[in-house]
């Protein structure tokens, strides 16, 4: 894990960041700069470390800054992506992968009314009116299920990398999410299956997938009659590589002459054996 982080002040000099307390703009940074790679931060070590209050964390919660993960007060930093890029033979993975993966399928099926901003003075809840973190996981649960009864396209994106590539590293969301609207998910299956097929990793698959994007194919049936067609072309180029064989060529008076201009094939004969059937085929005198 990178221990330096950027902080962009196009976040941190707006007005909604400003309003804050100074308190909560010091717990900010601090989970910024704690924060793992891929923006996952334990929130319960820094809150005890600064001696800041639950409620700062609640108020950053609010506004749009962190998103909980869990009941355990593991938070992600919404905009940590935006203002740190980390180059990928240095990436580290979150420990808490699959937690922010699940959040991000979760986001990407609900609004999240925590992006809002909001206008005035803000309210530091009081212990009485905040709401109860285990109570608030529940019913984003319930939420969630009820929102679709069949899995969307990406959840069933999601699975499918896992099913043949291993987990999904949260740095892989956004190429995800963007080949899912640029290609669809028929598409994607079948690139998928073409890149298993041949042992080989997404990145294959995404070749492929922007090969059939150069070439014009939008739907499963054409990528299929693409292939059906690069086959039997391939198949014709191999039928006709293997009837082209070299023309030999003899003086007519020879033997070997004789018998090629006869149509018979001498390859691999010798001068006697080629003697011979000349002569048994009477081509001597002609």
């Amino acid at each position: 894990m990178a221990q330096r982080r950027m902080i962009d002040k196009r976040f941190t000099r707006t007005q909604r960041f400003l309003r804050l307390p100074l308190e909560t703009q010091a717990l900010y940074f601090h989970l910024l700069q704690d924060a793992d790679d891929d923006g996952v931060v334990e929130a319960f070590p820094i809150v005890r470390m600064i001696g800041a209050s639950e409620d700062s964390l609640g108020l950053l919660e609010v506004k749009g800054f962190v998103k909980p993960l869990n009941s355990e007060m593991v938070y992600f930093v919404i905009d940590f992506s935006s203002q740190n890029t980390i180059r990928k033979d240095r990436y580290s993975p979150s420990i808490y992968s699959e937690l922010l993966v699940k959040s991000m399928i979760e986001a990407d099926e609900q609004p999240n009314d925590n992006q809002m901003a909001t206008n005035g003075l803000p309210k530091v809840a009081s212990e009485e009116s905040r709401v109860d973190k285990n109570r608030l996981d529940k019913s984003r649960e319930v939420e969630a299920s009820e929102a679709t009864s069949t899995k969307s396209d990406f959840q069933n994106l999601i699975e499918l990398y896992q099913t043949n590539f291993g987990i999904v590293k949260p740095i892989l969301y956004d190429d995800l999410k963007a080949d899912l609207e640029d290609y669809g998910l028929e598409l994607i299956i079948e690139a998928v299956k073409r890149a298993v097929k041949r042992q080989r990793e997404y990145g294959y698959a995404q070749g492929i997938l922007k090969s059939w994007n150069n070439k014009g194919i939008k739907t499963l049936d054409q990528a299929k009659a693409e292939e059906v067609s690069f086959q039997n072309k391939s198949q014709s180029n191999q039928n006709k590589f293997q009837q082209q064989k070299p023309v030999k060529k003899a003086p007519e008076w020879t033997d070997e002459g004789r018998l090629i201009k006869a149509g018979v094939d001498t390859t691999g004969m010798t001068q006697n054996e080629m003697y011979k059937l000349v002569g048994e085929m009477g081509l001597r005198n002609e």
